[in-house]
């Protein structure tokens, strides 16, 4: 489903060179939920960041699927990232301005959606994280795990085949987290969605199929 060879990520100025990731090569078959775990700074948002599509390794070759990601042009990788990939940040990415419903469906204005449909299949997803009764509520009136919820809907609306969750427990007590992980284990399990998650939670990374570590950029276990 996934694969990185050799990649590398250098960031250049003109006085100094830091490498953030060293040589990746790993592999992530469909159905697998990965854990990636390292201390702050050892570039594990960043190999997110690659594997998301949202930053180009300085070398190497990421595949998703039979398609190798860096010869797309930037129109049809922001395309292909909006229907095959799903995003979870920790701080949840909520638009304030908007409700529940209307974050959720976000994902969907870029493709040929009709309105009703949007309404439809947002309030689907809302429904699969337990927030049916919250669709015209604001990100101001919800829970800390109430908004990472929505986080959830808005990233599975789309049915993408790749969730990216960057500390999606992170900023939550240890109730709200479980019930977090519990939903992102049953999307694993009953969609057999694949799932990449980075953590600095032992615990929760020990619930997934696979743990990664990063240390200094470089893959140490």
């Amino acid at each position: 489903m996934i694969k990185l060879e050799n990649v590398n990520k250098v960031y250049r100025t003109k006085t100094i060179e830091t490498a953030a990731l060293k040589d990746i090569n790993f592999s992530v078959e469909k159905g697998e939920f990965l854990s990636i775990m390292g201390p702050s700074g050892c570039g594990k948002s960043t190999l997110l960041n690659i594997i998301g599509l949202l930053d180009e390794p300085t070398n190497g070759i990421v595949n998703i699927g039979d398609t190798s990601l860096p010869k797309y042009n930037t129109r049809a990788m922001a395309q292909f990232r909006n229907k095959q990939l799903g995003f979870i940040f920790q701080s949840f990415h909520l638009i304030p301005d908007l409700s529940v419903r209307d974050n959720v469906e976000l994902p969907l204005l870029y493709r040929n959606v009709s309105g009703k449909d949007r309404k439809m299949m947002a309030e689907q997803a809302l429904e699969s994280v337990g927030l049916k009764n919250r669709v015209t509520h604001f990100p101001s009136q919800l829970s800390g795990g109430q908004k990472q919820r929505v986080a959830i809907a808005r990233a599975i609306v789309g049915n993408p085949e790749i969730i990216l969750a960057d500390e999606p427990t992170g900023n939550l007590d240890s109730v709200m987290g479980n019930e977090v992980m519990d939903i992102l284990l049953r999307l694993n399990s009953e969609n057999n969605t694949t799932i990449i998650m980075v953590t600095h939670d032992e615990n929760m990374a020990k619930k997934t199929h696979k743990l990664m570590r990063l240390y200094d950029g470089q893959q140490v276990a």
